[in-house]
């Protein structure tokens, strides 16, 4: 039986902690940060590439066109489905809440700090998780199995550059553009049940709304979106191209990248929306 022999203070072994460290933590949390860091540098990497590529004017503009036009298609109309009914509940709690303390005339100004600061992005970056999200990871996971990812590899072609750059790109932009039409559909529907529900005013649902929604609620909910929406894509398409077990790991993946994508967009949420109100100065009603 061979003695291990414990490495010297000056041995490539006794200079990484790092490993025992990472062997002393639990299972779990060990595979968490390691995906953690794998999803980190695999957008860092994919984020570098399409930078390069566009000052090199090489970007893979069809893929683009083809990842943004495949990711309207499948959220649009669940989107708008969801904003309508969203803005319908959120104007009847507050509009049965303003009752009740005689503040009818802000039910404007409340749809547009529920709507316009969190619910739209949140709205939007779960539904493109939810749909776009692993309909992306099922097919790089399809991909991955067939071993396509790897025969791109042997050809001298980088997924990361022609597969995941314009998605991260596309997830941006289809982001963006998808809270703009839940901000509109939930505040037009918000809008009219007021007006024919509540039997609220025009004048004091617009005078209230734009007294209290500002430029700087806007941009951070656009800002949130494309966070959201970067966020998302890149979790399904680290856990597609990470796929492994065949047609069965297909499944787990597309389950684990919905269920991260929503932890992680809440955590994301949280930190700036706590940046938004340490930056921006509040109005009070």
């Amino acid at each position: 039986m061979t003695e291990r022999v414990h490495p010297g203070p000056g041995s490539a072994e006794s200079l990484a902690p790092a490993a025992a460290i990472e062997q002393a933590l639990p299972g779990p949390l060990r595979n968490g940060l390691i995906a953690l860091g794998g999803m980190y540098s695999m957008g860092a990497a994919a984020l570098w590439g399409l930078v390069d590529d566009l000052v090199r004017r090489r970007f893979q503009f069809a893929e683009f066109m083809e990842r943004s036009w495949f990711l309207v298609s499948v959220t649009l109309l669940p989107v708008v489905l969801v904003a309508t009914p969203l803005g319908i509940a959120i104007a009847l709690q507050v509009g049965a809440l303003a009752k009740q303390i005689g503040a009818s005339s802000f039910v404007g100004a409340a749809d547009a700090v529920g709507i316009l600061r969190e619910a739209s992005p949140i709205v939007t970056a779960l539904l493109l998780a939810g749909v776009g999200g692993s309909a992306v990871c099922a097919e790089l996971g399809a991909r991955t199995i067939r071993e396509e990812i790897d025969a791109m590899v042997v050809l001298g072609l980088n997924p990361l550059r022609r597969l995941v750059a314009p998605l991260l790109l596309a997830g941006v932009l289809v982001s963006a553009l998808l809270n703009l039409i839940v901000i509109f559909v939930s505040i037009l529907s918000a809008y009219l049940f007021d007006l024919g529900v509540l039997h609220g005013t025009k004048g004091s649902f617009f005078s209230s709304f734009t007294e209290f929604a500002s430029v700087a609620d806007f941009v951070t909910s656009e800002l949130k979106a494309c966070a959201f929406g970067l966020t998302a894509v890149l979790i399904a398409a680290y856990k597609g191209l990470n796929t492994r077990r065949g047609p069965t790991g297909v499944g787990e993946a597309v389950n684990q990248s919905v269920v991260i994508t929503g932890i992680i967009l809440f955590g994301i949420n949280l930190v700036i929306t706590e940046i938004f109100f340490a930056v921006v100065p509040q109005r009070m009603f």
